[in-house]
């Protein structure tokens, strides 16, 4: 496909660029059915895992190294995608990000339904729910990526998984782990009959995660910070794990809680 001319826009006032300004919204993002991707490097990484732009904006002015990084843009143009030059000025006004880099894509909106969920025969699969924080479940997904979970399911979710702060905080490994959301009911009855066992963190049980088997089938549940898991997810879960706390705390940082178990189930599947 021959590559397309490049748009340039100077102005911050462009009305293009309005239009990405109410992308932050999320009711804007669903209705456009687009995901926000910024940085190189987070960019580099959809594109790895198969994502396919409708349109990047890119700014030299800000590039890190320029001769360098623009071979992406023309690699990316060379595809067919439409590529938008945009002044330093123009495109701060649009960054979510402080000490933006010049590269912001727009791309299709993540598929994120239970049913799309294609999974191996013992799947290990990371359940967070409710949590509130974009960071934090951006934060979980790059553990499920470096551990090699086969999915992450955002149960009850405050935030979606096409949040800015969800793709910046996960580096883009939205792009590249499996991800779904549902409600608890639709995933208890999902696990249940797939033969996934739960297993809940809490501090509340005597069961060390060392101690618990995380070989096989499992789902690992994480809730949020300030309450934990519901009552109703602890009720389900076939197996509730703590982490040792020796401080003056009984809880972690959500996504340092989901990383400790997970990575206990991952040298129980490899011994």
């Amino acid at each position: 496909m021959p590559s397309r001319p490049d748009l340039e826009i100077t102005s911050p006032a462009n009305p293009r660029l309005k239009q990405l300004v109410a992308l932050r919204r999320r009711r804007a993002r669903d209705e456009a059915g687009v995901t926000v991707v910024e940085g190189f490097e987070e960019l580099g990484l959809a594109l790895d895992a198969g994502v396919r732009p409708r349109t990047l904006f890119y700014a030299p002015e800000l590039m890190l190294d320029a001769d360098e990084q623009l071979r992406l843009v023309d690699d990316v143009r060379a595809s067919g995608v439409e590529t938008v030059r945009v002044s330093r000025a123009a495109f701060e006004k649009v960054a979510y990000r402080e000490g933006p880099d010049g590269f912001l894509a727009l791309v299709p909106a993540v598929r994120a339904g239970l049913a799309d969920l294609d999974l191996p025969a013992e799947p290990l699969l990371l359940v967070c729910e409710g949590l509130e924080k974009p960071g934090n479940l951006g934060a979980m997904l790059r553990t499920a990526d470096a551990a090699g979970v086969d999915a992450v399911i955002a149960v009850d979710p405050v935030t979606d998984w096409g949040n800015p702060n969800v793709v910046r905080g996960s580096k883009g490994t939205v792009f590249s782990v499996p991800v779904a959301s549902a409600t608890l009911d639709a995933t208890l009855g999902w696990l249940r009959a797939h033969g996934i066992r739960l297993v809940a963190t809490t501090p509340d049980t005597e069961t060390l995660h060392t101690d618990a088997d995380l070989t096989g089938a499992v789902a690992i549940a994480v809730g949020t910070e300030k309450f934990g898991l519901t009552d109703e997810a602890l009720r389900a879960a076939d197996v509730r794990v703590r982490i040792p706390m020796h401080g003056s705390v009984n809880s972690l940082n959500a996504s340092a809680a989901g990383a400790i178990v997970v990575y206990e189930a991952v040298r129980q599947r490899g011994s």
